[in-house]
């Protein structure tokens, strides 16, 4: 009999793990008595699913509170693209839970960095920085949480550009961020700040170590090992999928 399909969203999560870890504040260092725990991770759908017109998600939400996971092919697609939350997942130093295929996945971890970090850091830094001066048109101030993080990414970025290593944690920098979330230093400094640390980064990523372009063809060749490995072993998804990776027809017996 056919398992039903998620509801079980949740059990893929559950059920098909390959890496968590604890990602946003507590991650970066600059956690308070008030911080949430983010967590974040990537599952691995059986093969199977693929093989139905109703595909697995791309992504699930929960099943805990601040939780959040991937199928591991969007997770690959959007660290290849460099997008910021994913290359800093992939660098967390809270790993909760790794397996196997979740340890190959951390070991590419340098094939999906390259110089596309300017571009994407930069231009997610760029949007926060706008909301922030919008309330302060509108309320006076900015929302200082979110003026720390904008600083913090931007320190991410140009350090990444300036040594090809993704570190996540603050460091030395966590009293003057937690400063600037306290709203103890002035706006104009703060944005003095955001446009020295634009300009370092852009500066590092003239001679940056980095390569031009992600490594896609090590990180697609992971990812289809990893398919068809889970389409050869049994499992509840898949009573046509065995007969035609065997090489039977749909339908032969």
């Amino acid at each position: 009999m056919r398992p039903e399909a998620p509801g079980s969203h949740e059990l893929l999560v559950r059920d098909h793990t390959v890496y968590a870890c604890v990602m946003g504040s507590r991650a970066f260092g600059l956690a308070t008595e008030d911080s949430d725990t983010d967590r974040r991770g990537v599952f691995l759908a059986p093969t199977a699913l693929f093989w139905r017109f109703d595909k697995p998600p791309t992504h699930v939400e929960g099943p805990g509170e601040e939780q959040f996971s991937w199928e591991l092919e969007r997770f690959c697609e959007l660290a290849l693209r460099a997008n910021p939350n994913i290359l800093e997942c992939l660098h967390s130093p809270l790993v909760e839970s790794v397996d196997d295929t979740g340890r190959e996945l951390l070991a590419l971890r340098e094939a999906f960095l390259s110089r596309r970090v300017h571009e994407t850091f930069t231009r997610y830094a760029h949007g926060q920085r706008r909301k922030l001066d919008a309330d302060v048109r509108t309320h006076g101030a900015p929302r200082w949480k979110h003026a720390m993080h904008v600083l913090r990414l931007l320190i991410s970025a140009r350090d990444l550009l300036r040594t090809g290593v993704l570190t996540i944690d603050v460091g030395a920098a966590r009293e003057s961020l937690l400063a600037v979330r306290r709203g103890e230093v002035p706006w104009p400094e703060v944005e003095a700040r955001m446009t020295r640390l634009a300009r370092e980064g852009e500066e590092a990523a003239a001679r940056s170590p980095l390569p031009g372009e992600p490594d896609r063809r090590r990180v697609e060749d992971f990812l289809v090992r990893t398919r068809r490995a889970l389409a050869l072993q049994p499992g509840p998804y898949d009573e046509v999928v065995q007969g035609v990776v065997r090489g039977r027809g749909v339908g032969e017996h």
